[in-house]
């Protein structure tokens, strides 16, 4: 991290438990160079015993990693982040409107039968990434299953999740692979519209369809991760976390970055 990045980064980590006086050994590395770490691994894609010398040793890294994800830290610290740029933007920390798609990417040979599959409609043997993103393209939540599970039905954990953690949301847009009886469900169960932004059967080739480019974007920005061009973790808790990692970057670029003008 640059230190401008940092500036932004600092003020929005948890707080360790021992600084707040509930016992527990202080950490034996500094913050900046464990996320400066994590960061690489996501970025680069490297292997978690290929860790360059320059950082911390990898079973350090990997256990800070370990500790944020167990308890949903890697999460808060990225809403923290999300709520930065919408402010900066003029928006309210909280949507009230977002888009949900999924991706389909190959797995290692690392992930187990047990959480891989084959999506059938894009030929990918591996896992699925389900997201929901709000309409500045920022993750508001994220679900990784085998590539196998059906749109709709990951959509309704999903949905109940992001509906629970962001009390605004009042209206979100699908593509036609989530109609059905969801529709009915969502707005029963969450109070939330699903709307359907369909193809025309006349269209021919590429078009930019309203609205469910936003997340075809977030998924391009993920992709320049090399840790998520292939799914290469164990749980999908882990890849879930990689997520909200390659994110978080993304993220504190953007907050770092100065005004148009002052550059």
């Amino acid at each position: 991290m640059t230190d401008e990045e940092w500036a932004v980064v600092r003020p929005l980590l948890p707080v360790p438990g021992w600084l707040r006086g509930r016992g527990g050994q202080p950490e034996a590395y500094c913050h900046r160079q464990i996320l400066d770490a994590i960061r690489y691994l996501v970025d680069n894609g490297i292997k978690w015993r290929a860790m360059p010398a320059d950082f911390p040793p990898w079973d350090r890294v990997y256990a800070f990693f370990r500790r944020w994800r167990e308890n949903a830290l890697v999460q808060e610290f990225h809403d923290r982040l999300r709520a930065q740029v919408r402010e900066k933007l003029g928006r309210d920390a909280e949507p009230t409107a977002g888009v949900i798609d999924s991706q389909s990417v190959k797995a290692d040979a690392v992930v187990g039968a047990d959480s891989r599959g084959f999506d059938g409609g894009k030929l990918v043997n591996g896992r699925k990434r389900h997201v929901v993103v709000d309409t500045l393209g920022l993750l508001l939540g994220v679900m990784v299953t085998a590539a196998d599970v059906g749109d709709r039905a990951a959509a309704q954990v999903l949905l109940a999740r992001v509906a629970a953690a962001h009390h605004r949301l009042e209206l979100v847009w699908a593509d036609s692979g989530y109609t059905g009886s969801l529709v009915e469900h969502c707005l029963a169960t969450f109070a939330l519209v699903l709307a359907i932004v369909k193809r025309s059967d006349d269209m021919r080739g590429f078009v930019v369809l309203p609205k469910r480019w936003i997340v075809e974007r977030c998924f391009a920005h993920l992709m320049r991760s090399r840790r998520l061009v292939r799914d290469v973790e164990r749980r999908t808790s882990s890849a879930e976390a990689m997520v909200y990692w390659s994110m978080a970057m993304i993220m504190t670029r953007r907050l770092a970055r100065p005004p148009r003008g002052q550059a």
